[in-house]
């Protein structure tokens, strides 16, 4: 049974997703549809925390604009996200970065090679 599911699960990983981590800047191009119509947004911030493996990983990007912030959870493999852009490779000491909700200031992130 096991078998059967791994095979199944190998279908839908994607292979065209560039290697990213927690603390780096990301554009998601995602495809929005608005009644019949469909488009591209860009949906670009700071990766605050990666979940799961497989089929199941899903990636935190929060965005702040102007005084409003905004984190968005995207699945890794999901047929809604286009692309996925690494902009800046960030440097951080924490797996997850969930205390950047309760900050008042703008949190710097330092760059790594």
């Amino acid at each position: 049974m096991a078998n059967l599911v791994d095979r199944i699960n190998e279908k839908h990983i994607r292979n065209d997703i560039p290697e990213f981590r927690v603390g780096d800047t990301v554009r998601v191009d995602v495809w929005v549809k608005e009644g019949k119509k469909e488009r591209i947004q860009a949906f670009e911030g700071l990766v605050v925390a990666k979940k799961g493996g497989n089929v199941s990983e899903t990636f935190s990007v929060r965005k702040k604009s102007g005084t409003v912030a905004v984190t968005r959870i995207f699945p890794v493999n999901a047929p809604t996200i286009d692309k996925i852009t690494v902009i800046k490779k960030g440097k951080v000491r924490r797996a997850k970065l969930n205390f950047i909700k309760k900050m008042r200031k703008e949190y710097k992130v330092k760059e790594r090679n």
